[in-house]
């Protein structure tokens, strides 16, 4: 298999490409203000070289004369945690006993499904993904389901959806009917019934008539003045009006008219027809003739066009009706229209023309979600059969919008009818079980909890086991304990344990049992967070508290959650350690903006200004040079709760809210990552700038050649460091020929002469060396490395001992890396790229530390299992793996699974995981590889 030569490069999204924050200028070539960049980077440098930036205790800030009980008033108006009061949320996606099974039963169910119903099997992957932490799966499947849509209603609720993922109702200056430029999420597009799988990445009609010219534009005029008279042989009168028709014309028109005219009717045989009674105008009848000679409504007046909409149903032309129904649905452009035009829609059962108010209203989500004016047409049983009329009502269209209502408010009433819509529209047993359990957690969530329970025996009824742990949870809160750890008990002993079983188990136990529930529910699991959580706050309260801040500090290390931050947050206040508290609260807030503290009574913002008086008080020079010293130190969170504190001094500067985006991309919170960046497209005042946050926005949601085209839109108008540094990444992660590379190589000199911080320098720096490692470019590598190196760039080390290993200079290697490993605080990953340079014994004592910092790594466990296969410990081998996918489904370990499955010749095995990592990564080359070579071997058996 040929090596990707830019796998290192694209290694580094979560690493390189993850940045930094402006501190100094470094080369100022080709920008103003050069020279002051020079001289604040000079300053720096000499600063820390002989001060060192380095935490300062809090405590010497705490006014002295300040009683310790006013403080805890202040700082802890409502106590401490109670492990009591603690317990993990009911999840409200799909989730399943053997994960790796229904993932593999789902590529099945998919390859063998006719292509017109393809769209449906996405969504039913859609749901499953949407429990995963990747949200690239979700929205690639979903890129799926609408590339393989059918009708128009599928269509403009699948488009709207992709559109609502990027969230671009956030970004100033933008419209919901704006269009992307490709045939998938045009809004005219949609419009257009038809299955066109192969085209849906197409340039689409408006980046071909951006100004919508119509390119045959007639006159009405012209075509009234081109038929005589004379052909003109009948008449229908509308009181004292006369309108001259062509009878075979009219006749045409419909059955009803063809029989009226020439059929056995007395209007056959008369000249002119009275119309009068028939509430018709002069000006609709006038259209109705013009159009039966000329067979469009595009130039007449959208009042006449919404009176022939009426006459095309009372008479029956399906023609006629037909382009009524087109042209309307093109005059629907925003919420007003939409709204005036949907109930003539509905009325008249106008398929067209109700899709496209309907695309507006999903376009504007989540804000038209707060309009009581629009989601009348969605949320009563009545609206739901209304939509149902015109072929507009579905679970695809309800499970949308539920989703964003669950996200808006889980308790609001609109949630509720619209999950009980959605339930109404549920007929696969995926779908039912879905419904029934979000309608659970929502009750739930209300404090109803007879009706919770209800619902949540619906959905275990139809098959979601985890919906048990619903209906336990409701038993227990309605008095009765014991009959929920007998049924948590059952369900263990039914099925092979996983580790939200034991979690919810030990809400039901106490003492050592529940202990070793949780003890087990994270050997299992390592991912639960309430585990951690309920063992932290039983240390704080036997007081041992620094146990408590390392317990919570275990998770937090590879998975970062704002409750997980809050409590650690929590428990610094009672240990008196405010500069901690309050870097956990910063770091918080940037996840959650809005978060409330200590069970919902504070605000997150109101607990910072509580703190601030008690820690030491920075200028924004002071943060800039803190962020370095975070940032060299590979300390992530502390260098995004500076950056918080930059923005709250300076909420208006892009550049800011850019770098906490790419902080958030490193720790893996896409989402909050995603607001930052539009906030620092939102705030940027420059051209060249905002393209490059656009560029990012479409990049990180699966547009990487849009995103090229935005980095180049940027450089025609100002050569900058970001635009060539998102060009440089953008070509890599699409290109693998030697051309290419020394084109992206070229592009990172050109970005590091542009001028840019230290930071980014680095990363440029270390971005170059990865590319002239993959062109054998060693001692340029190495050069590269030491440049980022000297400007503090720790994370130059991996690569710098990259080149070592390859020059067969393994102990500089290893030494390179021990040298990051002391530096870094977060060195998970650097445990493990080491064991490649140590002996066998030493490389399973790194990966078993880096297995320890971050269970999320997979590396480890594959060489683990790997080492074991070679020892011929085939069940062993098979063991680790399986560990590892309880609770990450990993490709890479799918695959070297079903390896090991095909060297044992359990083919049945095989099938299924090479099944399960096809379903995660459907090209993955190795896996197709295997998958068919081990088919044919069972077809010959």
């Amino acid at each position: 298999m040929q090596r990707n030569k830019f796998t290192t490069m694209r290694s580094l999204k979560v690493l390189d490409r993850c940045k930094g924050a402006q501190v100094y200028a470094l080369h100022t070539t080709g920008g103003g203000g050069g020279d002051v960049g020079d001289k604040l980077y000079h300053q720096l440098q000499d600063h820390l070289s002989v001060n060192p930036v380095r935490p300062i205790s809090m405590h010497n800030y705490q006014s002295s004369n300040v009683p310790l009980a006013y403080v805890n008033e202040t700082l802890l108006p409502y106590g401490l945690p109670v492990s009591d009061l603690l317990e993990p949320q009911i999840e409200s996606c799909l989730k399943f006993v053997d994960f790796i099974g229904t993932l593999a039963d789902l590529y099945r169910r998919i390859e063998n499904c006719p292509q017109f119903e393809k769209t449906g099997m996405y969504l039913e992957q859609c749901a499953i993904f949407k429990g995963l932490s990747d949200p690239k799966l979700f929205r690639r499947t979903l890129r799926a389901a609408r590339q393989h849509a059918v009708d128009v209603h599928s269509k403009v609720v699948l488009a709207a959806w992709l559109r609502y993922e990027r969230r671009e109702d956030e970004l100033r200056g933008t419209n919901s009917m704006n269009c992307c430029g490709r045939n998938i999420e045009c809004p005219k597009a949609t419009l257009v019934p038809g299955y066109n799988p192969e085209f849906i990445y197409d340039p689409c009609v408006c980046s071909k008539n951006p100004r919508g010219e119509s390119v045959d534009d007639y006159s009405i005029e012209d075509v009234e003045c081109s038929t005589s008279d004379e052909y003109r042989d009948m008449s229908f009168c509308i009181g004292d009006n006369e309108i001259r028709c062509i009878r075979y014309c009219i006749a045409s028109l419909s059955t009803p008219f063809r029989a009226m005219l020439y059929g056995g009717f007395r209007e056959s045989s008369k000249e002119k027809i009275n119309f009068t009674q028939n509430g018709i105008s002069i000006e609709c009848m006038k259209a109705a003739e013009l159009y039966s000679r000329i067979r469009r409504v595009d130039s007449f007046d959208p009042r006449i066009i919404l009176e022939l909409l009426t006459f095309s149903n009372r008479f029956c032309c399906d023609d006629l009706k037909s382009a009524c129904d087109s042209y309307l649905a093109s005059l629907v452009n925003d919420v007003e229209n939409a709204l005036l035009l949907i109930e003539y829609g509905l009325e008249e059962n106008a398929h067209l023309l109700v899709a496209a108010c309907l695309q507006v209203f999903l376009r504007e989500l989540p804000n038209s979600m707060h309009s009581p004016n629009v989601m009348k047409y969605f949320c009563s049983p009545e609206a739901k059969e209304r939509l149902a009329l015109v072929g507009h009502a579905s679970f695809l269209l309800y499970f949308f919008l539920s989703q964003i209502a669950m996200e808006e408010d889980m308790k609001a009433n609109t949630t509720v009818m619209l999950l009980e819509r959605l339930a109404d529209c549920a007929t696969e047993s995926w779908q039912k079980q879905l419904a029934y359990h979000q309608l659970g957690v929502a009750m739930y969530e209300r404090k109803e909890y007879k009706d919770a329970q209800s619902w949540f025996e619906e959905a275990y009824e139809s098959g979601h086991i985890y919906s048990k742990v619903g209906i336990a949870r409701t038993k227990c809160k309605r008095g009765h304990k014991y009959s929920a750890y007998k049924m948590i008990s059952s369900l263990i002993s039914e099925y092979k344990p996983v580790g939200w079983m034991h979690q919810e188990r030990s809400l039901y136990c106490d003492g050592k049992e529940k202990m070793s529930d949780l003890e087990m529910a994270t050997e299992l699991d390592p991912t639960l967070c309430f585990p951690y959580k309920y063992r932290a706050v039983l240390l704080l309260e036997t007081n041992k508290i620094g146990a408590a801040i390392s317990e919570i500090s275990k998770i937090i290390s590879f998975k970062v959650s704002p409750d997980c931050l809050e409590l650690r947050a929590w428990i610094s206040i009672a240990m008196e350690d405010y500069e901690r508290a309050l870097r956990d609260v910063r770091a918080l807030l940037t996840l959650e903006p809005n978060y409330m503290m200590f069970h919902g009574k504070m605000h997150g913002d109101h607990l910072v200004e509580l703190l601030r008086p008690f820690v030491q008080q920075w200028s924004q020079a002071d943060c800039w040079m803190q962020l370095y010293d975070r940032w060299s130190s590979v300390d992530d969170l502390g260098s995004l709760a500076v950056v918080h504190h930059m923005l709250a001094n300076d909420p208006g500067k892009s550049l800011l809210w850019f770098r906490q985006s790419l902080l958030l991309l490193r720790l893996n919170c896409q989402k909050a990552a995603m607001r930052s960046l539009r906030l620092a497209r939102n705030h940027s005042t420059l051209d060249h700038e905002r393209l490059v946050y656009e560029g990012w926005i479409l990049y990180d949601t699966g547009h990487g050649e849009e995103a090229l085209a935005k980095a180049e839109e940027s450089i025609s108008i100002q050569r900058s460091f970001e635009a060539f540094f998102l060009k440089a990444y953008a070509l890599a992660d699409t290109s693998l020929d030697q051309e290419s590379s020394a084109y992206v190589i070229q592009l990172l000199l050109d970005a590091l002469r542009c001028p840019s911080d230290g930071l980014r320098k680095g990363q440029a720096l270390n971005n170059l060396g990865s590319v002239y490692v993959d062109c054998e470019k060693l001692d340029l590598a190495a050069d590269c490395y030491m440049n980022a190196l000297n400007i503090k760039h720790t994370r130059a080390h991996q690569g710098l001992a990259r080149v070592f290993h390859l020059k067969n200079q393994r102990k500089a290697a290893y030494d390179e890396m021990t040298k990051l490993i002391e530096k870094a605080r977060s060195n998970a990953s650097a445990y493990e790229k080491r064991s490649e340079y140590s002996d066998r014994d030493m490389a399973k004592s790194d990966l078993a530390m880096a297995t320890q910092l971050d269970p999320l790594r997979t590396y480890p466990y594959r060489y683990r299992a790997a080492v074991l296969m070679d020892d011929h410990i085939e069940n062993e081998a098979i063991a680790e793996l399986t560990r590892a996918l309880a609770f990450k489904p990993d490709l890479q370990l799918l695959h070297l699974r079903a390896a090991f499955h095909d060297s044992m010749g359990d083919y049945a095995s095989t099938v299924r995981d090479c099944e399960a990592a096809l379903c995660l990564e459907p090209n993955h080359a190795d896996t197709l590889e295997l998958y068919n070579k081990v088919r044919e071997l069972v077809k010959e058996q």
